[in-house]
């Protein structure tokens, strides 16, 4: 299956991509990934990219569906893929729609992830993340630490990132609907979209993705369901 995946800052769209490709047995094409291997390879592409993320900016449509187009043409994707991060504008979405086109291929379905904005912000306003290491992950109401401000796994101070703080959440929520809306009206006219709730726990919403591509459900050890 070639999927792509759409949803809101703080909606667990991550956590979904892996699972449901994992499940899926098809390959996970997230574009935040795709510009830090570039940037590790220090490709052309990957010094521009760098260059605009360093300095806080987004990477320009040119770079970002050059990365992709890369990417798509890679053999391991001859039997599917999930997109997660891409394409962010209608730019993007009528050049995914060129690439496929020049590959003879389509997109199967287009997953839009809703979630209310207060339980966007709630979650990401809330995160706490470890200086040691960043993969330590704390919440201040769903996952707190046993001792406040300090990591549960190596003792180091847990700080919020100036991203997660709430005003910020809110500008970034206001930037992804006015530029995702377009998109999702743009796979809407293809008969692609299905709008899918994110609340809940992340087992439930990936039983809920699953149901709407015909896959059933999986259990615990993701093993599939009928």
């Amino acid at each position: 299956m070639r999927i792509l995946l759409i949803g809101p800052p703080g909606a667990g769209k991550g956590t979904q991509a892996v699972r449901l490709a994992a499940h899926l047995s098809i390959q996970h094409v997230s574009s935040g990934d795709l510009f830090r291997e570039h940037i590790d390879r220090g490709t052309e592409l990957g010094q521009i990219a760098d260059t605009h993320l360093r300095a806080g900016l987004l990477v320009p449509d040119e770079v970002t569906i050059a990365v992709i187009e890369e990417r798509l043409a890679r053999p391991d994707t001859e039997h599917g893929f999930l997109l997660d991060g891409f394409p962010r504008n209608l730019a993007q979405a009528e050049a995914l729609d060129d690439i496929l086109a020049r590959a003879e291929s389509r997109l199967d379905a287009v997953l839009d992830l809703k979630i209310p904005e207060a339980q966007v912000v709630g979650r990401i306003a809330g995160r706490r993340l470890c200086r040691r290491d960043r993969g330590h992950i704390f919440h201040v109401d769903y996952g707190p630490p046993e001792v406040a401000g300090t990591c549960d796994v190596c003792g180091g101070e847990l700080y919020q990132r100036d991203d997660d703080r709430e005003a910020t959440v809110r500008r970034r929520l206001e930037v992804y609907h006015g530029e995702t809306a377009p998109v999702v009206d743009h796979f809407k006219a293809q008969g692609l979209v299905t709008t899918l709730s994110a609340v809940g726990e992340v087992q439930e919403v990936l039983d809920r993705v699953l149901a709407a591509i015909g896959h059933g459900q999986v259990d615990a050890s993701g093993a599939g369901k009928q």
